[in-house]
Parts: structure tokens; sequence; C-alpha cells
């Protein structure tokens, strides 16, 4: 009589099969229950992103190197410290545009940026916007200031982190890759664009962007 029982070498394939099919099954669950979808981001920043498309057209010449938003995010809430040494938070100036900038004494890039942002500053500031140059240096405190006495940039005001927190929280979220690095936020603190290294923030180019994304009261600016 001939044994009836599958052999062992028929019966791996079947086991093989069983263990695909059990995964896949798996896998189309974890699918149905969205398990396998990337965040869609903060709702409250899609305006951030429909301004951002918006203002892309005109992100040429000097500003060429701004990344627009393309999903909506919001910054965390950056913690660092005034000229007085007082607490801040980057929600202290909600309801402002908001450029952040992080520089530094030892980033050449950065003292040559700065001029420009002290202009900005003293062209755009007010009510509806706002420059917010924070210092990242980690030893001498005096220096950054001393740089920017001696630089005469009297316009900006003057935000410190000593320890850094501020690049590598900027940095958790890819939006901190090198020095200088800035970040131009709404009102409701959503990203509108990124920018790795140094522009010139009071070019012509610069100035009609920021404005545009301030909206129709900026014109006069």
């Amino acid at each position: 009589m001939l044994d009836q029982k599958p052999s062992a070498t028929r019966r791996i394939p079947i086991v093989i099969a069983t263990v695909v099919i059990g995964g896949l099954a798996g896998f189309a669950a974890l699918y149905g229950l969205g398990l396998n979808r990337a965040p869609s981001g903060d709702p409250a920043c899609k305006p951030a992103v429909a301004r951002a498309q918006k203002l892309a057209p005109l992100a040429h010449g000097e500003v060429a190197a701004l990344t627009m938003a393309s999903a909506p995010l919001k910054l965390p809430d950056l913690t660092f410290e005034d000229a007085d040494g007082k607490p801040r938070k980057l929600s202290d100036f909600r309801g402002k545009t908001v450029l952040v900038n992080l520089w530094a004494t030892w980033c050449v890039p950065c003292r040559k940026e700065m001029p420009a942002l002290d202009q900005l500053q003293a062209k755009l500031s007010g009510p509806d916007f706002e420059v917010v140059a924070i210092n990242i240096d980690t030893r001498d405190p005096e220096k950054p200031k001393n740089f920017l006495k001696d630089a005469d940039l009297t316009r900006l005001g003057y935000f410190t982190d000593q320890k850094a927190k501020v690049f590598q929280d900027l940095k958790a979220i890819g939006r901190a890759l090198g020095m200088p690095t800035s970040v131009l936020v709404d009102p409701q603190g959503c990203e509108i664009a990124t920018i790795a290294g140094p522009a010139e923030w009071a070019s012509d180019d610069a100035l009609k962007l920021i404005r545009a994304a301030l909206g129709p009261a900026a014109a006069s600016l």
C-alpha cells in the first residue's frame, strides 16, 4: 500500500506559502486601518501651504534658494532668551509673520548676512512682521553682543540660546541642515518657507516676497 502522507519536501513549500499568505493578510489589515499612512500634518497650517504656493513665483533672484512649504508644518515652540536674559518663546510672536534666523559669530556667512537682516527689520518690522534672529554661540555671551554693537546693527532685537537647542529642535524636523538657517513663519506658527544658507534679505527680491507674504496691508511699507 502506498503511503498517502505528504513527504517532508512537499510539506516545506506548503508551510512557506501559509506564512506568506498570513503575512500578506496581516499587512492588508494594517493597510485597512491606515497605519501605513504618513502623517498629514497640522490642519491649522494648510493656509500657510496655500500662501507658500502663491509666493513661489516670487522666490527667485536673491531669494531663489527658498524652499516653499509643500505640507502643513507647525514649528516647535522654540525657546530662547532676550537681551535681558528673560525667557522668550516663538509663540510670543503669534499674530505676526516672523522670519526666524539662527546665527553665530563663528559662522562667516551668518556674519555677512546680519546687516541685510538688520535692514529688513528696519524696513518692515511692526505689528505684522518681525525678524527674530537667535544667536547660538555657546561660549562667550558677550561676543555676539559686541559683534552687533561694533557693526552698528541696532534694529535687530537680541535673542540668544547658549545651549543651541533651537538648532536641534529645527534639525529634528528637517529644517536646520547648517548655518545660517532661516524660516519664514506665518502668524499661527506655521512654516511658509525655509532657506539653508544666507540670503540678501534687504534686496528688492526679498522685500517683494515678504511684503506679499504679509498681504495688502504691507504694500505701503
